[in-house]
């Protein structure tokens, strides 16, 4: 039994407040490790307000307050590599140094806009935080426009559990299907990147 299966059946066996701190802490640690599987948990705790009888505003709650908690701890990490650039970027690191600081002042023009989108792309969005970190963008800005893509994806997630939640199957279904078609765009972009990366090399 993998770790994601274990977690929806430890949450769906406290139906209390540590049920809705397991779902909290879920959403939380997902902008930490990205591999951790923190959508699908909220995916069920959707799926429990639909057919268990779970409270639809402490659902929603506990996942945008782990999200919220979660993107400031990475916005706090890229802060402190901010901080010690001269340690950390020596060496062979020293190489991708150019990368690193062209992403920082993308980041610093257009943050807001990044991190207002990163709820909608798994497994990258904790690396938005600690870009905003780095490109020192203001803490309140960072909550407020993290927070507020929390709020859109997780109230859509319920609404798909309210809508289709009376079949878990179908439910997961859709959900990979979305990060199917997610990934398959950013594939196509970071191509399309690339390509253009070397047609300019070349002329």
């Amino acid at each position: 039994m993998h770790l994601g299966q274990q977690l929806i059946d430890l949450v769906a066996r406290n139906h209390n407040t540590l049920g809705l701190a397991l779902l909290c802490l879920s959403a939380c640690i997902e902008y930490l490790f990205p591999p951790f599987p923190g959508d699908m948990i909220t995916v069920f705790g959707a799926f429990l307000v639909a057919r268990r009888g779970w409270s639809g505003p402490a659902v929603f709650g506990a996942v945008t307050l782990g999200s919220a908690v979660g993107c400031m701890l990475d916005y706090a990490f890229g802060r402190w590599l901010g901080r010690t650039e001269d340690r950390w970027s020596r060496g062979r690191l020293a190489r991708f140094r150019p990368q690193i600081d062209s992403l920082v002042a993308r980041f610093a023009r257009h943050g807001a806009l990044y991190i207002a989108i990163n709820r909608f792309i798994p497994s990258l969005r904790g690396l938005f935080f600690i870009a905003a970190g780095m490109a020192r963008l203001p803490w309140w800005k960072v909550l407020l426009f993290g927070t507020l893509s929390a709020l859109l994806w997780n109230g859509l997630l319920l609404l798909l559990g309210l809508t289709v939640g009376q079949s878990w199957d179908r439910l997961v279904s859709v959900c990979q299907t979305y990060a199917l078609l997610l990934w398959c765009i950013l594939g196509v972009a970071a191509l399309a990147l690339v390509v253009r990366h070397f047609a300019r090399r070349s002329r």
